[in-house]
């Protein structure tokens, strides 16, 4: 797995068009966010400036980019020659997914950073790092069973918008119009219990038993997501 993920890490840094749409891009939408923070705040809330960064690092960044990176994969064969090593199905998928999982990490944890230095800590930064790995998790499960569904790397561009432009959206109805209506359908919706944990993880005042609640809607996400990419995932290119 290691020898995987150090090649698969080699090719980011090597490929530009890569680097600009998993790393570049996002970390510079973020930053006009954080620079606009004043603005965004009055709408919304600081967390709900953390939670649209986190997606927005996550769905461009992790979740297109493991899409397209499986997609490319399996088209050249190369998940195919994998699969005559030693290496089990689920070390070959690691090494392929964990250094763009592992930067976009990175990635969060900096951003979040640097918006608590020029604004206000978060109250409850545990839950807050937890919350932003179960979102991360989230959309790796995503990538996974989209991958499934994805022919090619031009192909990956149709198939990751509706997860890419949805989870984003789900995060902005709820940080904007807050839980007072639909509550039940913005938390089972992809992101939506995640963001209004993030924002209750950003201000410090939320209860354990309530925060258990909360992210239980997310890990189904994962629960299903790996599920639908157990039975869909392809090795070979379909035909």
């Amino acid at each position: 797995m290691l020898s995987i993920a150090r090649a698969e890490l080699i090719q980011i840094f090597r490929n530009r068009l890569v680097l600009v749409t998993s790393l570049i891009m996002p970390a510079a939408v973020s930053a006009l966010f954080i620079r606009q923070h004043e603005t965004w705040a009055e709408m919304a809330s600081l967390g709900y400036i953390a939670a649209l960064v986190t997606f927005t690092v996550g769905a461009f960044g992790l979740y297109t980019t493991i899409v397209t990176t499986l997609a490319s994969r399996r088209q050249n064969l190369f998940l195919k020659r994998l699969r005559s090593t030693a290496e089990s199905d689920t070390g070959i998928i690691a090494g392929l997914v964990a250094p763009v999982a592992l930067l976009s990490l990175i990635q969060v944890a900096v951003i979040l950073v640097v918006l608590g230095a020029v604004t206000r800590a978060p109250g409850n930064v545990p839950l807050l790092a937890l919350t932003v790995l179960s979102m991360i998790a989230m959309l790796i499960a995503l990538a996974l069973a989209t991958a499934g569904l994805t022919n090619s790397p031009e192909h990956a561009q149709v198939t990751t918008l509706p997860v890419s432009l949805g989870v984003i959206g789900v995060a902005s109805w709820v940080g904007i119009s807050g839980m007072e209506e639909l509550a039940a359908v913005k938390r089972l919706l992809p992101g939506g219990s995640a963001t209004e944990l993030l924002v209750q993880a950003w201000n410090g005042g939320i209860g354990l038993g309530e925060s258990v609640a909360l992210m239980v809607p997310t890990l189904a996400w994962v629960g299903l997501s790996v599920a639908l990419a157990t039975r869909m995932f392809r090795w070979e290119p379909r035909r």
